[in-house]
């Protein structure tokens, strides 16, 4: 990716750990986004953990979404297959306008590291009003990747030849 002359801007970020077991002193996913989202010059403004259930995530991720010094939301775990994993669904009732290539691009990336099981995976992104949403699988190397990979960049008003910081003005048009 190639940066240009822009000066960074800073973006709010909350952080919501899906799972029934993990806590403040398990959780590593969580963890990892945190440390990479501050260390990259971004505030992370909260981390929750959430119960994987469908009403549960809505209520927490509605609070985020009119937040107005919320920019981006992350949600890691939650989005396997099981029945239990009803991040993408909650998600999904919440959003605008779903970002179909973070999905995309995050299966590929997986493929190209873990093979045929990223077909597994229902990470997602989308629009909630102005707030940026991922949804990310719940594992420490699937968040690095996610972030390492897409969204360090897209979320960098510096990234040629576009990024998401640039349409964050727009978003409520």
């Amino acid at each position: 990716m190639k940066k240009n002359e822009k000066e960074f801007v800073c973006l709010n970020f909350s952080i919501f750990v899906i799972s029934d077991t993990r806590n403040e002193r398990s959780d590593k996913s969580g963890k990892l986004l945190q440390d990479k989202i501050s260390s990259y010059g971004h505030k992370v403004l909260n981390k929750e953990f959430v119960i994987d259930d469908f009403d549960l995530i809505k209520i927490a991720l509605k609070k985020g979404i009119d937040n107005p010094s919320i920019d981006i939301i992350i949600l890691t775990g939650g989005t396997g297959l099981t029945g239990r994993d009803s991040t993408p669904e909650a998600v999904k009732s919440l959003i605008n306008r779903e970002i179909p290539g973070f999905g995309e691009m995050f299966r590929y990336i997986s493929f190209e590291k873990i093979g045929t099981s990223s077909l597994q995976s229902r990470a997602l992104g989308g629009v909630a009003g102005d707030t940026f949403i991922f949804s990310l699988p719940g594992s420490p190397g699937a968040c690095s990747d996610a972030w390492e990979e897409i969204l360090k960049h897209q979320l960098d008003i510096r990234t040629k030849p576009c990024n998401l910081v640039e349409l964050i003005p727009r978003l409520k048009e």
